[in-house]
């Protein structure tokens, strides 16, 4: 800390380049004028730079100045952003989930849940990555995998793996009328992350004679890939019943199960009731299988 300038002076110099005026900056700082201007002048001294030229009627930047500013503004931009991430604000929730799992389903269903809880601010961190409790300031995640996930960790299951896989009506008819076997076999393969097609062919004992494989980072890409025709795709069931549903996907099946990897719903253990997250978390379980 005794290499940092005087956190004063930063502020107050922070506020005057942008107002470029102490009494303007003084009004938003809630303290005199001449405060403002005894900071900023501390803070020229520790440097031994001027940072404004006086002018008549205001402030203007030096050019070391102006350089200066631009980047402590982003420094107290920065200290907003993650103070606002950690702050606890009433009604908000901050749910980490992998960007299939928002794409698929979570986004779907918000309107139900913004209907019956418009009281709750539902915030959204879709990432592939683990999130930290503590750092990224979450309430809850949604995370496939199979307990236990750690001793300061809740977990309530969500949804089981049910992998099914899926393909365009349109390229379905291509293979119309063959056993389901030799659909498998026949049809492009699109591959996932998760890479389950070996492991579903060679439970069925079927060899995989297409020629063409599309190899994708993430299963919505995969599911979006089989609508636009380009092959099967294994995906879970849940994460597919509305494309299903409009028509715009079938299902080939059945598959032999794909186990020990269901969906969970992960708190934090604590101490006493969080009305938002509670609220969120039972509507998550009363949407579960």
């Amino acid at each position: 800390m005794a290499d940092l300038p005087p956190l004063n002076g930063l502020r107050a110099f922070e506020v005057s380049g942008r107002r470029l005026s102490f009494r303007a900056a003084a009004d938003e700082l809630g303290v005199t004028q001449g405060a403002v201007a005894q900071h900023v002048r501390q803070l020229e001294a520790y440097l031994g730079l001027m940072l404004f030229d006086r002018l008549p009627k205001g402030l203007a930047l030096t050019s070391v100045g102006r350089s200066y500013h631009s980047r402590v503004s982003s420094a107290f931009q920065e200290l907003r952003a993650a103070t606002d991430q950690i702050k606890p604000e009433p009604g908000k929730v901050l749910i980490s989930v992998t960007p299939t799992f928002a794409s698929k389903w979570l986004i779907p269903n918000l309107p139900e849940f913004a209907e019956r809880h418009p009281e709750i601010d539902l915030r959204i961190l879709a990432t592939e990555k683990l999130s930290s409790f503590h750092s990224d300031g979450i309430d809850l995640a949604i995370r496939q995998g199979a307990p236990p996930f750690g001793a300061a960790l809740k977990a309530s299951r969500l949804f089981r793996q049910d992998v099914i896989a899926v393909v365009a009506p349109s390229l379905l008819g291509q293979v119309k009328g063959l056993a389901m076997a030799d659909q498998l076999a026949r049809l492009p393969k699109i591959h996932d992350t998760h890479d389950l097609w070996p492991r579903i062919l060679g439970a069925l004992d079927v060899e995989d004679l297409s020629t063409r494989k599309l190899r994708l980072s993430q299963t919505a890409l995969a599911v979006d890939a089989a609508i636009s025709g380009q092959g099967i795709a294994l995906v879970n069931r849940f994460l597919a019943s509305r494309e299903i549903a409009a028509g715009k996907l079938a299902e080939l099946g059945p598959l032999p199960p794909v186990e020990g990897h269901d969906f969970y719903v992960l708190t934090q253990r604590r101490s006493g009731p969080n009305p938002a997250i509670d609220t969120v978390l039972t509507w998550l379980k009363s949407k579960s299988d």
